[in-house]
């Protein structure tokens, strides 16, 4: 109780841990911590498979993984962890930690259910630094069978610990109880704490409210807004920061303000004239997330979305493909904001357990504005580039309709590749058909993939391939004209990256969840040129079109296109030809520390 007492007056606060999961069934999605009995607990000799485990994206040796934090100048990852099994169940919040956000070292568990206030669950969760350096967390706790939720908090038993081994959980919890007016079974994922200039801390709590009687509707989803002087005792403002109807639950909410003049992070409490404000929530109706970019009004604390954005299913998002439950954090060492997200599995469940893991966080990525102010720009960390080896390049190679040219010289389950396309005109791109959907980019990738020639497009890369093109995963452009204006659709197609008994490939609803992934991209065409980086690996593979406008990730399972079998190829199936201006690929090592 004196460790809160005495020192929150002010502080820093430096990252929320998101904890959400999400399971995908044989149509798409299931409901979040869905816990399968049958599997939560299997024998410790269970064998686990290797083939497919990713080489320099973080992974544990075996089961489910999410959620990082920094302090006192460590990288702190937090993950919801089965020691059992490798679905939902028996959660533990295990701890590694690491200089660089690449070499990691597994420590002890931090939080694991314990106490009355968390018996059933100890989920999402936050950090503040307190002054003299002094660490909270926040975490939701589920106190019954009917997964109640309520807010607690935990402290270091050591802050003379650098790496903040063993935390303690106060009995004075939990600190938040959802009263009346909320549905306490969606009431989950405190943000970063944030400093108003009253003096007080303000923190959001994910949830729903029923916006009306029609059960055919969905919810209204609601970041509500809690007050505190001391970080002890919490109060509900009387209107939430934001809200929206039709959307569903709102999980994992983020709120953070952005530069809107420079490429620098910002600490989460700053306000100000050159300052965006970002709300970004987890859909639990779609399972993917969704932002947008307003302004934070600090006077009646109420953030309004820019009169463009779209709340919900039809927003922007971080990425258009496997990604979730992700969380920004101010990193003050080299003044960024870095985003983390996690990569569920699109595997069955019983591929799961076969496999005996599940789960993948994703390289993080630093944040920015896009100078257009109408989205935000994605980067992975420069970090990531230690673990280059060998290199290829390849320049000004012409690629007319149907050719492709092989990337020879890297391990290509295992890379980094860095190309520009650039094309002569627009004058073949494709009339966009009135009838499409302007927001659904994946239906339309589904129907205009990488093997149906266009006009302007499709080309790109032929990622995890093997050598007969049995099974590959393409990364591609398409290019549309729109009247007098050009739409880029840009796709990552999971779809033909697997072989089923080695005769045909298993398709999106059949055993695994494996679509066309895809969104537009908003970038200016009049230099004619399109770039695209690929992160590969093994079964990952994270793409950034534009400079980081677009980012899709795809979780895919080659059985041919394994390790020293898998190839890579730049392609175009357009009728337009188009030039390799710049490629650069090299292979990617393993760190010398994993949390294997």
């Amino acid at each position: 109780m004196n460790f809160l007492s005495n020192s929150i007056r002010w502080g820093l606060p430096i990252l929320y841990v998101c904890c959400c999961l999400a399971f995908f069934d044989k149509n798409g999605v299931e409901a979040s911590h869905k816990v399968f009995t049958q599997f939560q607990s299997l024998p410790p000799n269970v064998t686990v498979t290797q083939a497919n485990r990713t080489g320099y994206h973080f992974q544990p040796k075996k089961n489910w993984i999410n959620a990082p934090m920094y302090y006192n100048g460590v990288y702190h990852l937090f993950y919801q962890y089965n020691p059992k099994g490798v679905v939902w169940g028996n959660i533990v919040w295990a701890h590694s930690v690491s200089k660089d956000l690449i070499n990691w070292t597994p420590l002890e568990p931090a939080i694991y259910p314990s106490k009355p206030f968390d018996k059933y669950g100890c989920w999402s969760g936050s950090a503040t630094l307190l002054p003299g350096n002094k660490p909270v967390i926040l975490y939701t706790g589920i106190v019954d069978d009917k997964k109640t939720q309520v807010q607690n908090y935990a402290i270091p038993a050591n802050l003379s610990d650098p790496y903040l081994r063993v935390w303690i959980k106060p009995d004075n919890n939990p600190l938040i109880v959802a009263d009346k007016s909320i549905n306490s079974t969606f009431f989950r994922d405190p943000t970063t704490a944030w400093l108003g200039g009253d003096g007080s801390w303000r923190i959001s709590i994910g949830g729903q409210s029923e916006s009306n009687n029609n059960i055919n509707e969905l919810s209204t989803g609601v970041s509500y807004l809690y007050r505190s002087k001391d970080f002890l005792k919490w109060e509900k403002a009387e209107r939430p920061l934001h809200a929206s109807n039709g959307t569903g639950n709102w999980e994992c909410p983020d709120f953070y303000p952005v530069s809107v003049s420079g490429t620098s992070g910002l600490d989460t409490s700053v306000v100000g004239p050159n300052v965006k404000h970002v709300m970004k929530v987890s859909l639990d109706v779609t399972r993917f997330e969704y932002y947008t970019l307003g302004t934070y009004d600090v006077g009646k604390d109420r953030y309004a979305p820019d009169p463009d954005m779209v709340d919900g299913s039809n927003g922007l998002r971080y990425d258009y493909g496997n990604f979730y439950a992700s969380k920004s954090f101010f990193d003050p060492i080299k003044n960024r904001r870095i985003l983390w997200g996690w990569a569920n599995e699109s595997d069955t469940t019983d591929n799961d357990v076969s496999k005996g893991w599940a789960g993948v966080q994703l390289i993080p990525r630093t944040i920015v504005l896009d100078p257009n102010g109408k989205q935000l720009l994605q980067w992975p960390i420069e970090e990531v580039e230690t673990l280059r080896g060998n290199k290829v390049e390849l320049s000004n190679k012409i690629l007319n309709k149907g050719e492709s040219v092989e990337i020879k010289g890297i391990t290509a389950a295992q890379a980094d590749v860095d190309v520009t396309f650039s094309f002569e005109s627009l004058d073949k791109a494709e009339p966009f058909d009135p009838s499409w959907d302007r927001y659904d980019a994946q239906k339309l990738c589904g129907q205009k993939g990488s093997t149906v020639e266009g006009g302007l497009g499709p080309f790109g890369l032929l990622t995890l391939a093997s050598q007969n093109l049995e099974e590959y995963t393409p990364v591609f452009f398409r290019i549309f004209r729109n009247q007098d204006k050009h739409i880029v659709l840009m796709c990552s197609d999971a779809s033909r990256s697997t072989l089923m008994d080695g005769k045909s490939h298993i398709k999106d609803g059949k055993d695994a969840y494996r679509p066309s992934f895809a969104g537009f991209v908003n970038v200016d065409l009049k230099e004619n040129k399109l770039s695209l980086r690929s992160l590969i690996d093994n079964s990952v593979v994270e793409s950034f079109g534009a400079g980081g406008k677009t980012c899709i990730t795809s979780r895919v399972y080659p059985t041919l296109a394994v390790q020293e079998n898998a190839h890579l190829y730049a392609f175009n199936n357009g009728t337009q030809r188009v030039k390799i201006d710049s490629l650069n690929a090299w292979s990617m090592s393993k760190p010398l520390q994993m949390n294997d």
